[in-house]
């Protein structure tokens, strides 16, 4: 039903005027993250994006992809750089190619806060993007390299939001950490995913949260 009732509003739409978007995925690698829990990610996320109510969102706002992988300091790495949803090829293409993106590191800390700056870099990219955000997952705390809040004030500068997908299969109270010290920048917001299993159902949540705002923009004009 709701993705009827989504379809019915790209329908009654105004055309995308370019890039409405930039949306950087950026994916924990951790060590505390297992094979199979990478792979409950990667095709999690690879599901999501082809979700009808999704895919319609990404096409309507011509939004531009990366996929990041991350973990401790020094280890993050844009696997997929920026790629324009400009038709259903598009986003068939991006997902499967995140189906089968080799993962690039193990057994390492977690250092969300480089994994936000790398994140800002890549931007620079997209300047005619409305709109920069980032999309990080995570399931636990940064504990070594850069604090993410020693990179607000650069986010800030460079108008980019950060929101958070929040795994707390094994810290249960680690969306209060991420919404105090992780998301920041205009309606910023994080979702919970409470185990690993329920990383695919959140992240089409997610992701339909994100780019519906392009559709309200769109309707106003």
């Amino acid at each position: 039903m709701r993705g009827a009732m989504f379809a019915s509003l790209i329908s009654f739409a105004a055309p995308a005027q370019g890039c409405e978007v930039a949306l950087m995925l950026a994916v924990d690698v951790s060590g505390s993250v297992d094979a199979d829990e990478y792979r409950v990610q990667m095709d999690g996320l690879a599901a999501a994006l082809i979700d009808r109510s999704v895919s319609a969102a990404l096409l309507s706002g011509e939004v531009q992809l990366a996929l990041m992988q991350w973990t401790g300091s020094g280890r993050q790495s844009v696997v997929i750089n920026w790629t324009e949803m400009a038709n259903e090829a598009d986003v068939l293409a991006f997902a499967e190619q995140v189906i089968t993106e080799p993962r690039l590191w193990r057994d390492f800390s977690t250092s969300i806060g480089e994994a936000m700056a790398l994140s800002l870099a890549y931007f620079a990219q997209v300047p005619t993007c409305k709109r920069h955000v980032i999309d990080i997952s995570g399931d636990g705390k940064n504990n070594e390299g850069l604090l993410p809040t020693d990179v607000w004030d650069a986010l800030a500068a460079g108008q980019v939001t950060v929101n958070a997908l929040v795994i707390e299969e094994s810290e249960p109270d680690l969306t209060a950490y991420f919404e105090r010290e992780v998301i920041t920048g205009p309606g910023a917001f994080a979702v919970t995913a409470r185990t690993f299993e329920d990383y695919p159902e959140q992240m089409v949540r997610k992701l339909y949260r994100e780019l519906t705002k392009v559709v309200a923009v769109l309707e106003v004009q």
